[in-house]
């Protein structure tokens, strides 16, 4: 998945970088295209460097329903 294009949406934010890499990777295992990318919240938090804060995790619009269907599916697996 590249670019930010119209077709993306949120589908959650989490605190840390490691947690969205693992959502991330979860998502692309079930199949659904998904990236990470660091909020606006807390700007200037790292002094312009991109490390740190919250983190988007994004996926297309049409696909948002299922995403959220495998991460429900996988927390109620984890609890």
């Amino acid at each position: 998945m590249s670019g930010t294009g119209p077709d993306l949406t949120v589908l959650e934010v989490v605190p840390t970088e490691a947690e969205a890499e693992l959502i991330c990777s979860l998502l692309q295992d079930a199949g659904i295209p998904a990236m990470q990318r660091q909020t606006t919240m807390g700007g200037g938090a790292a002094d312009g460097f991109p490390a740190g804060g919250p983190r988007e995790i994004l996926v297309r619009a049409e696909q948002l329903s299922r995403a959220r269907e495998t991460l429900e599916r996988q927390q109620r697996g984890a609890g």
